[in-house]
This record gives structure tokens, C-alpha cells and sequence, in this order.
């Protein structure tokens, strides 16, 4: 008997509907990315509140993934998977039919609000459905990958829905599945708690929410409208309480972020490879979608078609990153990653506002083996550098650092874009596709406004390529070599220990 077969088919059915939600979750960190043109044509939001619209949904989950995490613990992870799938349901719903910026940023929030739900109730149902040990790290691989593959597609999946329909499709189709999920959940899953679960400190909750979104706010606000005092104040009070959350974490018993895990170099270069991974790879997707469609001219659906050799490139990569460290090992195949990431990343850096359709696939491709191998590795690699009894804080911080490098991504690299387009630009709006949209507007200040949304862009790419190479070099520098006697691909405790 197979171990496949050993498993009843009610296990495989119950996993195949939590994937279902994973990959919804991991698409809309993405899916709008090739949208927002037609987000900006329909409602037109400030350069800020686009900003908001796109990485509103990862802050939420990023900020509140450890707590719902715990609670879910505490109270039931199916009764948290099923009011998350809730949640996004009713979320997508609002986002579909936003009529004013300001609907659809808090549309977006509520669906991150269900998609912080989903993702750590989602691994643990999925790691109590598979009693077999072999069985049940098979199908965390699979979860990782649908993660990562809906990372992807999330872009190519927008195009191709808004070839022929509204850009709120991009939302409405989450409902049906949504909808299959919880009809079904109920009977093929069963609920998890943990007999001791951890405490929730709410204030650390409140403090790490509060204080980057307002550091954040501050960013976005001075790259839109300039520096003033108001504007400075927000951004000193939020950086004020992120060091009084960071110092609340090292008095408590049962922090939120376990800060006394970064003391191992191996997991802070997991967790820094998390961060700056999703950080590139959100900018590069974001800009490049406007990029395509407002400088270059393309139509939604070739630019989803140009986002397509990326898209496969990267899930092919986390689906073969067991094979790659089979041949090289672990530790080559973290260090490898920074600099195939860093190296695409720099492509972009030729292309032009007359040109650079095939500089942004060649960027997609290269990046895309980094991104892959990444994703794959991050949160095993970080759970393996820590004791076995730390493992749950680890997996939790590898998984936190891939959403809040998602939004932040954009937020801060897109900030930086956005200043430049406004110190460069013919001054008419502070987005590109506002800009170009202006009555009147002459064919000498659409060209000044194309060619500085291209100097943003090449400014914001060339900071995240890089961060991507330099923490290639500290990763050389700090990973430990391996013992290839040793199982492939392991990086030994004793050697983590020796290194931090």
C-alpha cells in the first residue's frame, strides 16, 4: 500500500479546500499589481491612497499573523479558519463594488484581517491532517509551493480577468471559492487546538500594528506632498513606539516577536532573506505592471502574457528546490538565491520609456529562480537554526516577514518612486496614469512624465537589487559550511551554534 493510499481520501479532500484558501490569500498580496491602471482610470486615488490600496492587505496580515495564530490555539483553529474565509469573503465583496478610494483601502483591510486568519490555522489543520511523518512534510511542501505559485500568478490571473471584465472581478472572484469552502469545511476538516497554548499580550499586538502604519503613513506622505511638520510628527511617534514594542519583547515571558532568536546569524539571515525577498519582489511586480501598461502602452493582457515565463520560472523553482539542494546543498542554495535575485533585478535597470519589454522578461526569469528558491527555503531554514522547542516562534516570524516584505515593498520603495515622479514630473498629478489622463495635457509633458516614472523606477529597483547582493555577501559570510556526509541539504546544529 502507498503511502498516498494510506491516507483516506477525506484527508487529501480537506487539504485540497485549504490550499484553495492559500492560494487565494498568497494572489491578492499580488493580483494588483497588472490592475491598478484601471483601479486609477476608475476611481481616481491619490498617489498615496494607490500606494494604500495595494499594501494595506499585507500590513494587516503581517501585523496581526502571530497573534491569530495564538488565538487560534487557544480557541480553536478551524472556528479562526472558518471566520477568516468569512472575513475575505465579505472583504472581496466590498472591494468589488468600491465606488471612492477610501471603500476600497478598507475593503482591503478587512480581507487581510481574514487572510492573517487563514494562513497559520490553514499549516496547523493541515499538519493534523496527515499522521504519517512523510506524508505530512510532503504536504507542507505542497502548501509552501501553492503559496508561493499564488504569489506568482496573482498578476498574470488580474491581467487576464481584466482583458474582459471590471477590475473589480479581480476581487469577486474570490466569492465562489470562498463560498465552496465554507459549505464543505465543516465535514472534511477537523478542529485543532493546542492543550497549552500561548499567551496573546494585546498590547505588543496594538504597538507593532500602530507603530508601522504610521511610520508608513509618514513615508507615503512625505513622497506624495513633500515633508511637513504633521507629517514628521506621525512618522517620529511611529518609530517611537515601534522601539517601545521592541523593548516590551524583551521583558516578556511570552513575547509576540521572540527578538532573542536573532542572535543566531543563520536565522537572521533566513528571516532578512524573507524580508528582502518579498520587498523586491513586490516592488518590481508593482511598478513593472504600470510600467508596462502606462509607459509602454501595452494592453492589460500582454503585459499579464509578458508576466507569464516569471510566473513559471518561480513556481518550477520552489517546486525543484528539493532537487537543487540535493545537488549543492542548503547553504549554496540560500546564497544563490540573493544573487540570482540581485542580478535580475538589475535588468530592469536597462529598460527605457521608448523600450524594455524583453529586459523585463529576462528580469522576471533570472529573479523568478531566486524568488522560488527563496520562498522555499526561508522558513525551513529558520526553523531548523533554533532549538526544537522555539520552532513555533520561528516558523511564525519566517512567515511574517514574507507579508510585511510584501508590503513594505511597496510602500517604502514605492514611496521613493513616487517622490521621484513628483520632483521629475510635468507636475500635473502625483500618479503617472492621473498624469496622462489630464485633458490637455502635451506631448512634451506626457514624455517628462513617462521618462520620470522611469528614473522612480530604476531608483527603487536599484536599491532592492542592492539589498538582494549584499545580504548575498552576509550570507557567504555568516551561513556555515556543510557536512555533505551528512544528510544533503542539512545545515548542522552544532555548526549554527559554533557560527552564532
Amino acid at each position: 500500500m502507498t503511502a498516498r493510499s494510506a491516507t483516506p481520501r477525506r484527508a487529501w479532500l480537506g487539504f485540497t479546500l485549504v490550499l484553495s484558501l492559500v492560494a487565494l490569500v498568497a494572489m491578492d498580496n499580488s493580483v494588483l499589481y497588472l490592475a491598478m491602471p484601471s483601479i486609477t482610470e476608475a476611481i481616481s486615488p491619490t498617489a498615496g491612497q494607490a500606494l494604500w490600496i495595494v499594501d494595506i492587505y499585507g500590513f494587516v496580515v503581517a501585523s496581526l499573523l502571530i497573534a491569530f495564530g495564538n488565538l487560534g490555539d487557544r480557541h480553536g483553529r478551524l472556528k479562526f479558519l472558518l471566520g477568516g474565509a468569512t472575513l475575505f469573503g465579505i472583504g472581496s465583496a466590498g472591494a468589488a463594488v468600491a465606488g471612492t478610494p477610501e471603500i476600497l483601502i478598507a475593503s482591503r483591510a478587512l480581507m487581510g484581517l481574514g487572510g492573517a486568519t487563514l494562513l497559520p490555522s490553514g499549516l496547523a489543520i493541515v499538519s493534523n491532517l496527515f499522521p504519517d511523518a512523510r506524508q505530512r512534510a510532503r504536504a507542507i511542501g505542497i502548501f509552501a509551493a501553492t503559496f508561493a505559485a499564488g504569489f506568482a500568478v496573482g498578476p498574470v490571473v488580474g491581467g487576464l480577468l481584466l482583458d474582459g471584465f471590471w477590475w473589480g472581478s479581480v476581487f469577486l472572484i474570490n466569492l465562489p471559492i470562498v463560498a465552496v469552502f465554507l459549505a464543505f469545511a465543516p465535514t472534511f476538516l477537523k478542529d485543532v487546538r493546542e492543550a497549552r497554548p500561548g499567551r496573546v499580550d494585546a498590547l505588543s499586538v496594538a504597538q507593532s500594528a500602530i507603530g508601522i502604519l504610521l511610520a508608513v503613513y509618514s513615508v507615503k506622505a512625505a513622497a506624495a506632498e513633500g515633508f511637513s511638520a504633521g507629517q514628521s510628527a506621525v512618522g517620529v511617534l511611529g518609530v517611537a513606539i515601534l522601539v517601545w514594542f521592541v523593548r516590551r519583547q524583551l521583558t516578556l515571558e511570552e513575547p509576540l516577536l521572540d527578538l532573542k532568536l536573532f542572535r543566531d546569524r543563520v536565522f537572521t539571515v533566513a528571516v532578512l532573506t524573507g524580508l528582502l525577498s518579498l520587498v523586491a519582489w513586490a516592488a518590481a511586480g508593482y511598478l513593472s505592471g504600470v510600467y508596462l501598461q502606462s509607459v509602454l502602452g501595452f494592453s492589460v493582457l500582454a503585459a499579464a502574457f509578458f508576466a507569464l515565463p516569471g510566473a513559471a520560472v518561480l513556481t518550477a523553482a520552489c517546486v525543484g528546490t528539493a532537487g537543487v539542494v540535493e545537488r549543492i546543498g542548503k547553504r549554496a542554495a540560500l546564497i544563490a538565491s540573493h544573487f540570482f535575485m540581485a542580478v535580475g533585478l538589475a535588468l530592469l535597470l536597462f529598460t527605457g520609456s521608448d523600450g524594455g519589454a524583453a529586459f523585463y522578461i529576462a528580469s522576471t526569469v533570472i529573479a523568478g529562480v531566486g524568488y522560488g528558491l527563496s520562498f522555499s527555503l526561508v522558513a525551513e531554514t529558520a526553523v531548523a537554526a533554533v532549538p526544537p522547542e522555539r520552532a513555533g516562534s520561528a516558523g511564525a516570524i519566517a512567515e511574517m516577514s514574507n507579508e510585511l516584505g510584501n508590503a513594505l515593498g511597496i510602500s517604502l520603495l514605492g514611496s521613493l518612486a513616487a517622490y521621484l515622479f513628483r520632483l521629475l514630473g510635468p507636475g500635473v498629478s502625483g500618479t503617472l496614469d492621473t498624469t496622462l489622463g489630464s485633458p490637455g495635457l502635451s506631448a512634451e509633458d506626457a514624455e517628462q512624465a513617462k521618462d520620470a516614472f522611469v528614473t522612480g523606477l530604476h531608483a527603487a529597483i536599484g536599491v532592492a537589487a542592492a539589498l538582494t547582493f549584499a545580504l548575498g555577501l552576509l550570507a557567504v559570510r555568516w551561513l556555515p559550511r556543510e557536512d555533505r556526509g551528512a544528510t544533503a541539504g542539512e545545515l548542522s546544529g552544532e555548526e549554527v551554534r559554533v557560527v552564532s
